[in-house]
């Protein structure tokens, strides 16, 4: 049974020249004892056996040829006979294939009017007027019927092909989703590993200067400053590896660590990192401190750490700097200022006086991110101030 479904899958045209022919067998023997002509009636049995044959291929063209050989049998006299079951075969077929719609109801029309037309030309003379029309009616039915299931397997066809095309298009959207997420975390990311490395680098090359300046002189600083890059040096290489095993699919996960996420209390410990670089810096918080959303906590704290790390860096020697934190009923505050000698804006800009950092390009993006304002530039009477409001929520 199997493979005669397989061969019938497999090979549709070749089944329905099977019937056609079986048909048309049937046909032949029957319109022997039929009134009208055998020869025509023979010629439009073998036609309406072709229409069953090529229904597949060419559906409205032997839609077409039906409607001719229907009018031709009511012309020609050819009395009905079992060929004409061609004319259901060929409604089911133009109402279920995909094709022009007038072809369809063209179907439905002629299906409609066959029986009609046919009691008219060939008249029960032992049956009543009402009950000729009532045998018309109900012989009707089976085209109408023929029409509605080809027309109903149509519309199933039709909305499965737009279920499966909305269900490749849901997943292409799935695909750019993921591809615009993976592209932002990496960006995050790198914007992560900017201010690890900017930072911790900045810190350690200041403490490595002031070891070979006191080495002689005063040899315990020296060591404490030594000590400085040490521990700097382990806590920047731990941070890099835990942002780039993010990178690697899954190895954060199975090896439990995640990607660092410092706070506003964190805040305290970078400044003093900084104190102990040799840069004074003076620390206030102003309101009641309380939880904030991740986001913003992150953000508070690489601004301040980028902004002490451009301190360093242009501040020229002598530099000192304040950071000052400011819990409002909407949001949190911050004010990173420093008395130096400063750099131009645009170097700032441009990620540095090196060129190759982020700088407040970097700063202004993670303002963005949390619906949050920026404001930096040079201080009245020299320095350089960065002042940046984050709202609790999110502008909508």
């Amino acid at each position: 049974m199997q493979r005669l479904y397989d061969f019938l899958r497999r090979h549709p045209t070749g089944v329905d020249t099977f019937w056609a022919v079986m048909l048309f067998g049937l046909a032949a023997v029957t319109t022997s004892g039929m009134p009208g002509s055998y020869t025509a009636a023979v010629v439009i049995a073998l036609l309406l056996c072709l229409v069953v044959a090529l229904r597949r291929r060419a559906p409205e063209r032997m839609l077409l040829l039906t409607v001719a050989l229907g009018l031709a049998q009511l012309l020609l006299d050819v009395g009905v006979n079992p060929a004409d079951f061609a004319m259901l075969v060929i409604i089911y077929t133009v109402a279920a294939h995909d094709g022009p719609r007038w072809a369809s109801r063209l179907a439905l029309a002629g299906g409609v009017a066959a029986s009609p037309l046919a009691a008219l030309r060939w008249p029960m003379t032992d049956m009543s007027l009402f009950g000729q029309v009532a045998f018309a009616v109900v012989m009707t039915v089976p085209f109408v019927l023929a029409w509605v299931l080809g027309d109903s397997l149509r519309t199933r066809r039709a909305y499965l092909a737009q279920l499966e095309e909305r269900a490749a298009r849901l997943e292409r959207e799935r695909e750019a989703q993921a591809k615009v997420a993976v592209a932002a975390e990496r960006a995050r990311i790198a914007r992560e590993l900017h201010d690890v490395v900017a930072h911790n680098v900045s810190v350690m090359v200041v403490q490595a200067d002031g070891a070979a300046y006191v080495l002689d002189a005063a040899p315990d600083q020296a060591r404490q400053a030594l000590e400085t890059i040490s521990s700097t040096g382990r806590q920047a290489l731990a941070e890099m590896r835990r942002l780039l095993g993010i990178l690697r699919t899954g190895e954060h996960e199975e090896a439990g660590e995640y990607v660092p996420q410092p706070d506003v209390q964190q805040i305290e410990d970078l400044v003093e990192q900084v104190r102990s670089s040799g840069m004074p810096v003076d620390f206030r918080i102003e309101g009641a401190p309380r939880p904030l959303p991740s986001g913003v906590e992150l953000t508070a704290y690489r601004i301040v750490q980028e902004a002490l790390t451009n301190t360093r860096k242009h501040g020229g020697p002598d530099v000192g700097a304040s950071v000052r934190l400011t819990y409002f009923d909407d949001g949190l505050g911050l004010l990173v200022e420093d008395d130096g000698r400063g750099a131009p804006q645009d170097m700032y800009e441009d990620g540095g006086a090196d060129g190759r950092g982020h700088g407040l390009i970097g700063m202004r993006e993670r303002v963005g991110m949390v619906g949050g304002t920026l404001d930096a530039g040079p201080r009245p009477g020299g320095g350089f101030r960065i002042s940046a409001l984050l709202p609790l929520k999110p502008a909508q």
